[in-house]
This record gives C-alpha cells, structure tokens and sequence, in this order.
C-alpha cells in the first residue's frame, strides 16, 4: 500500500557529490518525519540525517556540513545532498518514513535501499 522507491546513488570519486531522493507513493494522508541512514557492510545501521513535516532536520556528526536534508512535503518525497564525500560514506543509503498516516493505519516504512560508493 505504501512504497518507499529510492533513486541517485552510484559511484562517485572523494570530494564529489551525489543527490538522493525517496519517493512515498500510496494512500497517504500525511507523513510525520522522514530520513536517511545507512549500513556499511559488517556495521550496524546508522542515522545519517532526518526532517519532520515542519523542516527540523537532525544530522549525525560526521555528516554535519557536508549533507543537507530536504522534504517536498506535496510529493511526499525526501532529499539528502551528499557534498564532500568521502571513501568512509561508502554505504548502502535506506529511506526511512516514520509516522505514515493512510486511511487504514499509521506506521513506519522503509526503503530497498540505493548503493553509495566512493573510490579514493
């Protein structure tokens, strides 16, 4: 009912910049925050940046200054610019929507997952 469909990773050179979007489609009826972490292989999942409907945004340190978060509320969609990067942000990026109201439930989604890799 509700998908989360991730686009704009890929492999980029250290210092470069790529721009990830998500996309929530379904019945929607509003979402409450929405985000962006990520998984290295053989390490934990991590928070990388989050903004609520209002435009809070949350960054992880060792994003800070370098990523930005942004939210199209109308498209249901959620943006993360990637500057500056680094071999060490080399992860697979997940969208992650929290607080999904639908006409039948409200919960959280994630996304399949968009391969980022940086070479150094």
């Amino acid at each position: 009912q509700v998908q989360l469909v991730e686009s704009g990773g890929g492999l980029v050179q250290a210092g470069g910049s790529l721009r990830l979007s998500c996309a929530a489609s379904g019945t929607i009826v509003s979402i409450n925050a929405m985000g962006w972490y990520r998984q290295a292989p053989g390490m934990q999942r991590e928070l990388v940046a989050t903004i609520t409907s209002g435009g809070y945004t949350n960054y992880a340190n060792s994003v800070k200054g370098r990523f930005t978060i942004s939210r199209d509320n109308a498209k249901n969609t959620v943006y993360l610019q990637t500057d500056s990067l680094r071999p060490e942000d080399t992860a697979v990026y997940y969208c992650r929507a929290r607080g999904v109201i639908t006409t039948t439930a409200i919960r959280d989604y994630w996304g399949q997952g968009t391969q980022v890799t940086v070479s150094s």
